[in-house]
């Protein structure tokens, strides 16, 4: 690993048992009791003291912004991060902001990062990302219906999106909004933008939150939000009409490396507490932990766990040597993989905790209900999966 992140890895190792883990229960009943559409008071308490340790934006690979660390020295820290829901945010490194924040810094033009990558690093606003549509099937990015229409010097953008992650949150300010700019164009990849929202804009409406699973705010903020003759000025368009496929590829490559390592420190959590609670609970005369379904379960998420983690790393070292396009197979063989595994090492994890792992008290029907998730956030398995086998059979062709 890379000196700096090494050194990385320390702090947040002791920021994480020091302020983290102790306020865990606090935030989840904060989200509970406050809703999602408000801000929990320990996540601005815990910011304040992760920014005066230099914990902060650790995700961004440009040193004019960030940490200036490439894929693979933020990996671990990434691992680290995942073990608990609420760390990422209290870091400013959670998603969408931290692909939001890639977007702006790789694409925006030096007013736009002025006006919202700045304050989105400086953890003063929040942002989200408004793509997924319930009319159509989201799997296929092609397929959405939002209009991007040129109307003198605005655009006026019309859509209803669901799954904008952060949208209830009241410190959201700015919507990076993809829709079809140019929908006869021939290319069906060349058809959609990306356009700036400001939040306040006349017409953008956030309908109400979307629970994952029942859990609202947690995992994240899904949100629906409805967009009524939006009107923006052209100067809010992101690098240019019809490079919304584009960009949404090169913000999902580093983004996908995140999630599954967070899903691997997620599933390590849950691994520890399977093997904590096995030892300390007896039925049937022996500790749950010797009985023989146990240490089979226990070695499997080992091996799982160990495998997700190291293909991961690869698919980091791949994008950092190559660019993210050479890692389009590493990438899609993690995007299926991390989050299966960390469904079945959480599965076997409530399993061994009998009726309350079910519960709330200890944490994995949330982390079950994230994994899920991620099966089919940035893409579903199958289209994971189709595009790897794709690949596999072009070597055969001719």
């Amino acid at each position: 690993m890379h000196t700096n992140a090494t050194s990385y890895a320390e702090r947040l190792r002791s920021f994480m048992d020091q302020h983290i883990y102790p306020n865990e229960e606090r935030f989840f009943r904060e989200t509970e009791e406050l809703g999602p559409w408000a801000v929990q008071p320990v996540v601005l308490e815990l910011q304040a003291q992760a920014r005066d340790a230099g914990l902060w934006n650790l995700f961004m690979p440009d040193t004019r912004f960030g940490a200036g660390l490439d894929n693979r020295a933020y990996a671990p820290l990434c691992e680290i991060m995942g073990r608990s829901h609420l760390a990422p945010e209290v870091f400013n490194c959670n998603a969408p902001d931290t692909g939001n924040m890639e977007v702006l810094a790789r694409y925006g033009t030096p007013g736009q990062q002025q006006q919202w990558l700045m304050p989105l690093l400086r953890g003063e606003i929040r942002s989200c990302f408004a793509m997924t549509e319930p009319q159509v099937a989201s799997s296929d990015a092609t397929n959405i219906e939002s209009s991007i229409v040129r109307d003198g010097d605005d655009y006026v953008i019309n859509g209803r999106k669901w799954y904008t992650t952060g949208a209830t949150d009241p410190r959201c300010r700015i919507a990076i909004f993809m829709g079809k700019s140019a929908p006869e164009h021939p290319d069906r990849h060349r058809q959609q933008s990306m356009v700036l929202v400001p939040m306040d804009t006349p017409g953008v409406k956030v309908l109400r939150p979307l629970p994952v699973f029942g859990f609202y705010g947690v995992p994240d903020r899904a949100s629906e939000v409805l967009f009524e003759n939006v009107r923006v000025p052209a100067a809010n368009m992101l690098l240019g009409e019809g490079r919304g496929f584009e960009m949404a590829q090169g913000r999902l490559g580093p983004g996908r490396i995140h999630h599954c390592m967070r899903l691997v420190g997620l599933a390590e959590r849950a691994l520890e507490r399977m093997c904590r609670r096995s030892r300390e609970r007896v039925a049937f005369g022996k500790p749950v932990a010797e009985q023989g379904v146990t240490l089979e379960r226990i070695a499997q998420s080992r091996i799982l766990i160990d495998q997700a983690r190291l293909l991961t790393l690869d698919a980091a070292r791949v994008m950092d040597e190559q660019g993210n396009k050479a890692a389009k197979v590493q990438i899609a063989m993690i995007k299926v993989a991390a989050p299966a595994m960390a469904c079945q090492v959480i599965d076997w994890a409530i399993q061994a905790h009998g009726g309350g792992g079910t519960g709330n008290d200890f944490g994995l029907a949330r982390s079950y209900a994230t994994a899920r998730l991620l099966r089919l956030a940035d893409g579903p398995d199958e289209v994971h999966r189709n595009q790897l086998a794709k690949l596999e059979l072009a070597k055969y062709a001719g």
